[in-house]
């Protein structure tokens, strides 16, 4: 059994939009559900212990949303770490095997921000430790550098929601900065396929997935690493 930690987005507000936000729910519940069906242990954090905001546009019902979301609205266990998750400050990182971040823009707001965010980060991947993300998770990558000062995703093979996604969406203008493109000025070797269509890529122990579609490929790509 391994020990995954989540680390979610707490910031539930758009920027300067006033719109809220959040985590994406799927990007969540589907690796949260891959880890916990295979075995593993979890855990939730935010900064402070926030309460993890859902991002109103990801909280769908009936045909159109994804069984993992299904299941985790209707399981009082999970959702009740939403309103009630650790601490990432009274973590030990090095306890763990994995560190996973969801995406949802609100981790361009708070965890690409966060000095505590990129330092655990950091620390997980200088301890060996399988670093994963999906979507607007890499955002969270933004300030990480390894022991030798490098940007951890620096001639790595990476993927995240694309500058041709954000454009669809209309966000654009609300978004800090855009993280294909951040991601490739920090020297990623950047991958990505047409929006919307599963994509995830492992270098090393590094994971990434571009998009919503591609968490459960993340989520597979990390427990084969495990």
């Amino acid at each position: 059994m391994a020990r995954i930690l989540i680390l979610s987005t707490a910031a539930d507000v758009l920027g300067d939009t006033g719109n809220p936000t959040g985590v994406w729910y799927e990007e969540l519940a589907s690796p949260y559900y891959a880890f916990l069906d295979a075995g593993h242990e979890v855990t939730l954090v935010t900064l402070g212990g926030k309460p993890v905001p859902i991002d109103p546009n990801s909280d769908v019902t009936g045909e159109e949303a994804p069984a993992s979301v299904t299941r985790f609205r209707a399981d009082k266990e999970a959702t009740a770490l939403l309103s009630n998750p650790g601490r990432l400050e009274d973590e030990d990182v090095t306890a763990y095997d994995a560190l996973y971040i969801p995406g949802g823009h609100g981790a361009m707001f708070d965890l690409a921000e966060s000095p505590l965010a990129a330092k655990v980060i950091g620390k997980a991947w200088d301890s060996g430790k399988v670093v994963a993300s999906v979507c607007h998770g890499p955002a969270a990558f933004a300030k990480v550098v390894d022991a030798n000062g490098d940007p951890i995703v620096k001639g790595r093979k990476v993927t995240a929601f694309t500058d041709s996604e954000e454009e669809a969406v209309g966000l654009l203008e609300a978004v800090p900065f855009l993280l294909e493109t951040k991601l490739r000025e920090l020297g990623a070797d950047f991958e990505s396929v047409g929006d919307w269509q599963p994509h995830a890529v492992a270098d090393g122990r590094l994971v990434t997935g571009q998009n919503p579609a591609s968490s459960e490929a993340a989520a597979k790509k990390v427990l084969e690493l495990l």
